[in-house]
């Protein structure tokens, strides 16, 4: 099998050394040998720690995709638009087979190439894009294939979960962990791609049409990054019991599907809680499996390009299923559920003045606004200055909290915006 790397990054760098090192391994594996015929990266002089001799070398990937001595292509430059996806649409077109770890391109058109791949009669792979060395994809689509899904959720960004581990371990702001993961390599120079949680919104985007065989549908996803997550909320949460995720949550209900990333509290001894520093986990919830958890590492060489070879061994062994388990033509539209519309229980930070009759006012909202209280917390007393209370609800439709904290921002005690962070119940 002849294939054809578009993208000599960290990842396809990483297929480059797992081919040379277990070439024997694989060709076992899949029945025959693995060659790599064509590469495409940005600077053919760079030394990238790999040998490329006798490979032919195309400054625009899209060229490789008539390429004769190419039988498979790998696109391994990401984005949504543009090189990748002209070579994706060239190379199905022509009914190659296209492995690839980019989320962004499937997130926004991974619907309308599964029907260019199924058209021509070929294959659009993804393993890699989704939690990285996790094969998460292949556990939902093939390994739980007889169970409908209540619910799939994870940690689906390795930066947002290091910050966090961070925060919590040391106590320090989001600001200064940033700069100390941007230092490690953990964080991009221009992080909001990770922290504002669009990355992980590509993946659960992903995960939702494969899990529910409803079309890619990246626009209906809520996405809440990390940025307004402070050090004050992380150590209240251990004081509730709780550490704060950013989640990426899909859900089957009643009225619809619900696609939503933001941050949450999640119970401490709940499996998803321990997940720390640069880890992924993925929980999928089947009616006959009931809960099955997958951790491991969501980025980097070694993962990643593992995740592209099982991938390529499938096909190349024959192995082909429906790009989002289904045929394109089955995939079907459900209604999409607001993030309003959600019934949960929240933790809520307000930054008020310390007088009285405080809390007296707060409870009067809720009260109207039909939000019960569960708990309620404030540390100290500074009569005339500015103090923290925290509270927990009972289960509430965010529509009706959204509401209430709306009227107790505008209290003229009331010194920062509410904070809010949903409660999972996992």
């Amino acid at each position: 099998m002849k294939l054809g790397i578009a993208g000599l990054g960290t990842v396809g760098v990483g297929v480059v050394k797992i081919i040379e090192k277990h070439g024997e391994l694989l060709a076992n594996r899949c029945g025959q040998t693995l060659e790599i015929t064509a590469v495409s990266g940005r600077d053919k002089t760079k030394d990238r720690g790999v040998n490329l001799d006798g490979m032919t070398w195309y400054d625009n990937a899209v060229d490789m995709a008539a390429d004769p001595n190419v039988e498979m292509v790998l696109e391994l430059i990401g984005g949504s638009e543009g090189v990748a996806k002209d070579l994706c649409e060239a190379a199905l077109s022509q009914g190659k087979p296209v492995v690839t770890a980019n989320k962004a391109l499937l997130a926004v058109h991974g619907t309308e190439l599964a029907r260019l791949a199924e058209d021509n009669n070929t294959s659009l792979a993804y393993e890699a894009a989704v939690a990285g060395g996790i094969p998460i994809v292949k556990a939902i689509r093939e390994g739980l294939a007889g169970n409908v899904f209540s619910r799939v959720y994870g940690i689906l960004n390795g930066t947002c979960n290091y910050i966090l581990t961070e925060m919590e371990e040391t106590g320090g702001d989001f600001g200064d962990i940033l700069a100390d993961a941007q230092k490690l390599g953990y964080a991009e120079a221009d992080p909001s791609f990770d922290v504002d949680g669009v990355d992980a919104a590509h993946k659960l985007a992903i995960l939702t049409s494969l899990a529910y065989g409803t079309p890619v549908d990246f626009d209906s996803v809520y996405i809440e990054g990390i940025r307004e997550v402070s050090a004050l909320d992380i150590a209240f949460a251990k004081e509730f019991g709780y550490r704060i995720k950013l989640l990426g949550v899909a859900r089957h209900t009643d009225k619809g599907i619900e696609q939503r990333v933001h941050p949450c509290m999640v119970r401490c001894e709940t499996p998803i809680a321990s997940v720390s520093g640069v880890f992924n986990a993925v929980v999928a919830e089947g009616d006959f499996v009931d809960s099955t958890v997958y951790e491991g590492r969501g980025a980097g060489e070694g993962p990643t390009a593992s995740a592209v070879l099982a991938d390529v061994i499938d096909i190349a062994a024959g192995r082909i299923s429906p790009t989002f388990g289904v045929p394109a033509d089955k995939l079907v539209d459900l209604p999409k559920v607001a993030v309003e519309e959600h019934v949960g229980c929240y933790y809520v930070r307000l930054t008020v003045l310390d007088k009285p009759g405080v809390i007296a006012d707060v409870s009067a909202v809720f009260r109207d606004e039909d939000v019960s209280i569960e708990s309620l917390l404030q540390r100290g007393r500074s009569p005339g200055q500015e103090v923290s209370v925290v509270l927990t609800t009972h289960e509430v439709q965010e529509a009706a909290l959204l509401k209430a904290l709306k009227r107790i921002e505008n209290f003229d005690h009331t010194v920062a915006a509410p904070r809010m962070i949903r409660i999972a119940t996992l």
